[in-house]
């Protein structure tokens, strides 16, 4: 994957000891893209993505955000917290195709003790047609699956560059 914010290591590379300070809240935006291309596997018999994936990508611009922040989710998780989507909501405008290069935004619209929220703008990076709009609401759990607080010095962090 190509990132177009302040950092785009693959999803691939989090492990558990990817533990790094938090940056200053004012160098953090409340938005970050992320930009990769439509894989083949990715769409249905008529080449057009299959409407799934968009969460998919949803995920995908969620994890380079938090990474963004100076915390990969996988950090995040080993640390014992974990953020399970509540709420997703996507409104498609138009078709992704495969080899596409596809922008998505994410922004982060909300923080609350045991709550996240974000909005998802899905574009074609080279043409700029709005493809999809998304949103999704993660609430904070615990190893046991339980509804837990978000970790104070990571919420401070969100709440930061809101």
């Amino acid at each position: 994957m190509r990132g177009t914010g302040f950092t785009n290591a693959s999803c691939a590379g989090d492990t558990a000891r990817d533990v790094r300070p938090l940056p200053q809240p004012a160098l953090m935006p409340r938005s970050h893209a992320t930009e990769f291309r439509v894989r083949y596997a990715e769409t249905d018999r008529m080449g057009v993505v299959y409407y799934a994936n968009y969460l998919v990508w949803c995920e995908v611009g969620r994890v380079e955000f938090l990474r963004a922040l100076g915390r990969s989710y996988a950090t995040l998780e080993h640390e014992g917290t974990g953020l399970a989507v509540a709420e997703a909501k996507v409104r498609y405008l138009a078709p992704a195709k495969f080899d596409d290069l596809v922008r998505v935004e994410t922004t982060l619209t909300g923080v609350r003790s045991r709550a996240v929220t974000f909005d998802y703008l899905i574009t074609h990076a080279e043409s700029g047609t709005r493809l999809a709009t998304a949103h999704t609401a993660l609430v904070s759990i615990d190893r046991d699956g339980r509804l837990s607080a978000i970790p104070a010095e990571f919420r401070v962090a969100l709440e930061a560059v809101l």
